[in-house]
């Protein structure tokens, strides 16, 4: 069993940007999904995002690392804007 950790840009930037019925899903994906089998729930990001992970919920995507037991999840986005913030979750 895994224990969740969220960066707190999540609770202070990207939770307020998401409708509400979107953050239910969201979050009983993370619940059912990610903390279950992260690995086969999560697909590997590739060249700078090398060691990030991301799980699709919808339009929005949950970027997320492994570390040992814990996930720590780093960024909730809609796909159309994930990607452009990649710098601030590389250095975290």
């Amino acid at each position: 069993m895994y224990t969740l950790s969220y960066h707190p840009d999540v609770r202070d930037k990207d939770l307020p940007l998401i409708p509400q019925n979107m953050r239910d899903r969201i979050r009983k994906a993370i619940e059912e999904r990610l903390l279950v089998d992260p690995i086969h729930f999560g697909d590997a990001l590739r060249k700078s995002l090398h060691g990030f992970r991301k799980m699709r919920v919808g339009d929005y995507r949950v970027i997320h690392k492994i570390t040992g037991s814990t996930i720590v999840i780093l960024m909730i986005r809609h796909r159309k804007d994930v990607y452009k913030k990649r710098i601030r979750i590389v250095q975290h």
